[in-house]
């Protein structure tokens, strides 16, 4: 089988194609023949040598595919069925006591023509989904339906940019009934993330203190669920526009670090709450909400197989709506 590995932490030229044995199922495992896999900013920064990762490991922790393979005792699926893995392997619900493995970390990604995975790793793809969207999903639509977890019919929620949480997070909020803010600094994407239900769109290129805005926008009383993508670059902001006791979901690490002013965050009367993608359950819970209203993911790209390196390139140049995946 074809599998692309990253031979050293040197970044994305070190993402190579290789040839390897096709994985054989023990007992509890099935063999998925992949269809499609997607990037996450995880990725980049796992190339570059900055995040805990196994050796040449296959990148991509989000993936679809079709069951060829069961081992003995599988009995959550039958060959032909198609699935999708979730981020953590071992994280089957409830509160999380244990340190989970994940995929590149623990595991071996999904960049590969096959995987052997324990069945118990592997959930079923909404059926009107093509894989190419299902792949979209383990990260960052997980992520983002448990940032939005508990919005209610009426409830302001705030995202902030155009990538995959962000615009799963606006999907997921119009879902639940909520009223959408979407900042951005690329007026290009505007109407896109109106077409996609934003009631209001911030320019926040234009407009950087933009938490005066979202007050004005609700009178005054500031957002009920602030998606906070941003790091510490954004946090301030979003101290700012949150309503008391509302919800900051502090959504990854992906800008960077910084002081905080605490006694702005304490007297935000507010909640914060970190975001560490979900369980399988979580998952679960997500697609059945995901089949019942007919949801698709946003793809902004998608590449062939042999594209995996431009896929790289592409998406490490961070201008994307959505989400980028590898048909394979």
């Amino acid at each position: 089988m074809k599998s692309y590995r990253l031979d050293s932490f040197s970044g994305i030229e070190a993402l190579t194609l290789h040839e390897e044995p096709r994985p054989e199922v023990g007992r509890g495992q099935v063999r998925v023949r992949v269809r499609a896999s997607s990037l996450n900013y995880r990725d980049l920064v796992l190339a570059e040598g900055t995040y805990p990762a196994k050796q040449r490991t296959i990148p991509h922790s989000d993936a679809a595919g079709e069951v060829e393979a069961v081992g003995a005792d599988v009995r959550r699926f039958k060959v032909g069925d198609r699935v999708m893995n979730y981020f953590y392997a071992n994280w089957v619900g409830g509160v999380r006591r244990h340190v989970p493995e994940q995929y590149m970390a623990e595991h071996d990604g999904w960049l590969a023509e096959y995987r052997v995975v324990d069945a118990e790793a592997l959930v079923a793809m909404p059926a009107h989904l093509s894989f190419e969207e299902a792949a979209a999903l383990p990260c960052a639509g997980v992520t983002a339906w448990n940032a939005v977890a508990g919005v209610r019919p009426g409830h302001t929620v705030v995202t902030q940019g155009t990538g995959g949480v962000s615009v799963f997070a606006l999907q997921f909020a119009k879902l639940l009934g909520g009223r959408v803010i979407v900042t951005t600094s690329t007026r290009e994407k505007r109407a896109r993330l109106r077409e996609l239900g934003a009631d209001e769109v911030i320019d926040s290129a234009a407009t950087p203190d933009w938490a005066s805005v979202v007050r004005e926008l609700t009178d005054g009383y500031g957002a009920d669920r602030i998606i906070n993508l941003g790091g510490a670059s954004s946090l301030e902001q979003s101290i700012a526009a949150i309503a008391q006791r509302g919800q900051v979901s502090l959504v990854g690490a992906l800008g960077p670090g910084g002081p905080v002013d605490f006694f702005k965050l304490f007297w935000s009367q507010a909640t914060y709450e970190t975001i560490g993608v979900g369980s399988r359950s979580d998952t679960e819970e997500m697609n059945r909400a995901i089949a019942a209203k007919q949801l698709r993911p946003v793809l902004d790209r998608v590449f062939e197989f042999h594209e995996a390196k431009a896929a790289w390139q592409y998406f490490a140049k961070r201008k994307v709506f959505g989400k980028v995946v590898v048909r394979h």
